[in-house]
């Protein structure tokens, strides 16, 4: 079979992998600048025998997909910074009665209300928030719209491997901007055959979906839970290294901020300024491993980030226990110029750029 190909806005190119990857309910609330996803499943998830509902909030919207899932469905629901705030009960109950989903928060810029340009200002609150209590969740973060269309695929399988919800977080400029991309085929699930369709707790059973609060007291279940995170910790770290090996600066970044700064790389190194760069392709785990491939002389990393306050900058710091000076670029007026990246990574070099 040839491959499908298309040219399709990211917003678009996510909703039809989702429904490619298995994806047979949506439950969710319009928000700018994620909406294109909801409009794009109104028409087409019942093409192909779905069920979407608009809900009338994006809470409700979340625990809609509690019943979905435990009913064997694969479900997804989306939305943008505000909305995602309201995400938080829906995705502590998806954890705690561990309840496989994928969730998507297309990043826009500001706290409140905030506005409706680009931003990755949800960094802090989609990888350390994200529910009360010891809630966790893996962190997907895409560069591109072919990488969004990758990454359902690849949600839905974590979700049910460790039977937990999977957020995908990515930013207005990627889920807006088309480009070409490869559609996967259709996979088949079953939803009358589902591994993960909700079955009652027998006595001293753990590892089960639950619906509600565990039939355990916390202390059989809190150790179950903290061998699930570790594993999640410690085996799903995902990361691209570009030239660190020999980097005397090395950029972190992610989403769009990394195709920037991979192109800050390919100018500085054509001037002979040594930079590379760690790329995420999870928040969470944070890619601590990726660290090790790192020059042992290299004089400082330079976190790029459409934030005003440099929230990568504590987890570069955590897994790297502060052993070299952290510098930033942060702005979330413009999307980073490559430019700048490589003006700033020959300051740190010379001795003149100011630590975070």
């Amino acid at each position: 079979m040839m491959a499908e190909r298309a040219i399709m806005k990211g917003n678009e190119a996510l909703a039809e992998a989702a429904l490619r990857a298995g994806c047979r309910f949506f439950s969710g609330y319009p928000i700018t600048p994620q909406t294109e996803i909801l409009e794009y499943l109104s028409w087409r998830m019942p093409e192909i025998g779905g069920d979407l509902i608009q809900t009338e909030d994006e809470l409700t919207g979340l625990h809609m997909l509690i019943g979905a899932s435990l009913a064997g469905a694969r479900v997804l629901s989306t939305s943008a910074g505000p909305g995602f705030a309201l995400f938080h009960e829906g995705l502590s109950y998806l954890c705690g009665c561990e309840v496989p989903a994928v969730v998507v928060d297309v990043q826009r810029v500001g706290n409140a209300c905030g506005g409706i340009g680009a931003s990755q200002g949800d960094y802090e609150e989609v990888v350390h928030g994200g529910g009360n209590g010891d809630s966790q969740y893996i962190v997907l973060t895409p560069a591109s719209v072919q990488e969004e269309v990758n990454m359902m695929k690849e949600a839905y399988e974590l979700a049910e491997k460790y039977r937990n919800p999977v957020v995908i977080l990515t930013d207005a400029i990627i889920g807006q901007m088309m480009e070409g991309i490869v559609l996967p085929d259709f996979i088949d699930h079953d939803i009358n055959k589902s591994e993960f369709t909700y079955k009652p707790l027998k006595n001293g059973e753990t590892g089960q979906i639950r619906a509600g609060w565990p039939s355990e007291p916390y202390t059989t279940y809190g150790p179950y839970l903290i061998k699930k995170f570790k594993d999640m910790h410690d085996d799903e770290q995902r990361w691209e290294n570009i030239q660190v090996a020999d980097a005397d600066v090395v950029c972190i970044a992610y989403g769009i901020s990394s195709r920037v700064c991979k192109d800050a790389v390919k100018k500085a190194r054509a001037k002979g300024v040594k930079l590379g760069l760690i790329r995420l392709i999870t928040a969470w785990p944070f890619p601590e491993k990726a660290f090790a491939e790192v020059n042992p002389d290299c004089k400082g990393f330079l976190v790029v980030e459409m934030s005003l306050k440099g929230q990568v900058v504590p987890d570069v710091k955590l897994a790297t226990k502060c052993r070299l000076p952290v510098y930033g670029y942060f702005d979330v007026s413009v999307v980073p110029d490559s430019d700048k990246v490589v003006e700033i990574a020959e300051d740190i070099i010379a001795g003149t750029a100011e630590e975070v």
